[in-house]
């Protein structure tokens, strides 16, 4: 299908710009915008699509077994995964955000928070992940909108996993060579850069 990326460039904060809250109030991303529906939340917007555009049932499987699956990875990503990451996010901006006269406490306490709770929680993510992917290409039996669902939190943490588990570097691998990732990649790109 023909589509259109548009890119909302984020404050420093991380705010949205009022532009995207003329969208939705939240200034949620990403978004999709089909005619009078806008729908924010990767996998409403991804079952929207799927319900939508997918007459030949591509994106979603048919099997019992699979479509377990792919329910549990599309909420998985945003309820389990993600949650984790967004922490970690927020956890290394706090000593930018705080006086410098405090920011050795602010750091002792964050690095207190990183590692008593959030890196052994990514660590056991990862390693899940890892196993899962060793016996599993895709997430749910074939390529599926639950793959997609996937790819967004795994390419943050590859980047950060420099190659250490090679069933998730494998799966992003998997995702990234697909023609149509790559055309997406390249319209974001087009449109970060107008």
């Amino acid at each position: 299908m023909d589509y259109q990326v548009e890119y909302y460039q984020r404050s420093p904060s991380y705010a949205a710009p009022e532009s995207l809250k003329q969208i939705h109030p939240l200034g949620k991303a990403p978004i999709l915008v089909d005619e009078d529906d806008v729908i924010a939340e990767s996998a409403v917007i991804l079952d929207y699509l799927q319900q939508q555009y997918d007459a030949l049932q591509q994106f979603k499987p048919q099997q019992a077994k699979d479509q377990r699956q792919y329910a549990y990875w599309m909420h998985y990503a945003e309820g389990s995964l993600m949650p984790l990451l967004v922490m970690t996010l927020v956890i290394n901006n706090v000593s930018k955000h705080v006086p410098w006269v405090i920011r050795p406490i602010a750091e002792k306490i964050t690095d207190g928070i990183k590692g008593g709770f959030i890196r052994p929680r990514v660590k056991e993510h990862i390693l899940y992940l890892e196993q899962f992917l060793s016996e599993n290409d895709y997430f749910a039996g074939d390529f599926s909108f639950a793959d997609i669902q996937m790819a967004f939190p795994l390419i943050a943490l590859q980047k950060r996993l420099h190659g250490k588990y090679p069933n998730i570097q494998a799966f992003v691998q998997r995702v990234q060579e697909r023609a149509a990732f790559q055309r997406a990649e390249q319209k974001s790109l087009d449109s970060e850069c107008s």
